[in-house]
């Protein structure tokens, strides 16, 4: 996985509840894990934006209710330092669900802004947002 260009912040703990904004019928996630990510001993692993993550779907079509994806960390509301000086933050922490190991989103549209983070790490799923901020 390449590199993000950011001094993220981790801010998100396993068992937080996300929204998934993409249209592949979740509503309501779960963050259940993180993948690829290194922790230390009695410590939580967090998740920061751009992160790889397991999620538990808890709202949105029935026939995905109770089942874990993979997602993608695209918004969180702590915020982060990217390396010209700026900060950023969201208004909400938000996931969008990847079809498979490769990166490719479920849904085709995701709805509300997508950090610049995200464009270098998960092209693809850069492609289908509407605003990247």
């Amino acid at each position: 996985m390449k590199a993000v260009s950011a001094r993220t912040t981790a801010s998100l703990n396993v068992g937080a509840k996300l929204i998934a904004s993409d249209n592949s019928g979740a509503k309501i996630v779960k963050l259940v894990s993180v993948k690829r990510s290194k922790g230390r001993k009695g410590k939580q692993v967090r998740a920061k934006i751009g992160d790889w993550v397991k999620v538990s779907i808890r709202k949105g079509i029935p026939d995905m209710k109770g089942k874990v994806f993979d997602a993608v960390l695209i918004r969180q509301k702590k915020p982060f330092r990217r390396l010209d000086g700026e900060r950023i933050s969201f208004e909400d922490n938000a996931v969008a669900i990847l079809k498979d190991e490769k990166g490719n989103p479920k849904g085709t549209q995701i709805k509300g802004p997508v950090a610049r983070e995200i464009l270098e790490r998960w092209p693809s799923v850069a492609k289908i947002a509407s605003i990247v901020y």
